[in-house]
């Protein structure tokens, strides 16, 4: 799980131990964060694993310690990310193509490459394949649009079309790739907006006059990493409360 050491990630996380699943929670430097969260956790034997996926030479030692500490790796859940505000009108042209390096690095450069290095594992275990999940948590910003963080929604789209391209690829060795498309969702990270001059607006974008909570997109996350939902891979689930829809 990455990105498993606050809000959706935490949700998922917590989700996940609850039907018995062992996780990995990876943060960057929320050690302490991931931490807590481990002790609250249902269950024995999660670990926590410290990475900066913009590096991608840290995807296969951060694979490889996941692997050796649980035995293996049944389900990757890739739900870190970053948001960053470049509008192109006013950013210049050096803050701009950063701010893209750096958004597609996290986003979905390391998403790919924890891909790849997952399916080695899985494809290559002794036992086989045969049940691997893969979900990437994308955004209803690859649709409706991020006119103030243009690399955010392109990095979301990327991930649903990678999702899908890899459920087609991956079908045959009976590993499952699917997304989830959230909505804006209450975080400590968005409670100073929601709190601020635009929270009003941002709540009346669904017709139930709220935000999401983690939870909601946790409960989609873990019936896509579930047996239940092996004919559903290639989808992309909406968890916006009809605030867009396509």
């Amino acid at each position: 799980m990455t990105g498993g050491s606050r809000g959706i990630g935490a949700a998922i996380c917590r989700r996940l131990a609850a039907q018995g699943d062992r996780i990995a929670i990876h943060c960057r430097s929320t050690v302490a964060a991931a931490d807590r969260l481990r002790s609250e956790l249902d269950g024995t034997g999660h670990i926590i694993v410290a990475a900066d996926l913009e590096d991608t030479d840290s995807i296969s030692p951060l694979v490889d310690t996941v692997v050796a500490d649980l035995g293996g790796i049944d389900v990757l859940v890739h739900n870190a990310g970053i948001f960053v505000n470049h509008p192109v009108v006013t950013t210049s042209f050096d803050e701009w193509i950063t701010s893209w390096r750096q958004v597609l690095d996290v986003n979905l450069i390391s998403g790919a490459a924890l891909a790849h290095r997952v399916v080695d594992h899985l494809v290559h275990r002794p036992e086989g394949p045969e049940g691997g999940r893969i979900v990437v948590v994308g955004s209803r910003g690859a649709y409706r649009g991020e006119p103030n963080a243009v690399a955010y929604g392109a990095s979301k789209a990327g991930l649903h079309s990678m999702a899908q391209s890899l459920a087609v690829s991956l079908a045959p060795h009976g590993i499952t790739v699917a997304a989830v498309a959230p909505g804006f969702i209450r975080s400590d990270l968005s409670d100073g907006v929601l709190a601020g001059p635009t929270g009003d607006a941002i709540r009346a974008q669904s017709p139930f006059g709220r935000v999401g909570e983690p939870d909601e997109v946790a409960a989609a996350v873990a019936w896509l990493a579930s047996p239940d939902a092996k004919w559903a891979t290639g989808t992309v689930i909406d968890v916006n409360g009809a605030s867009y829809l396509r």
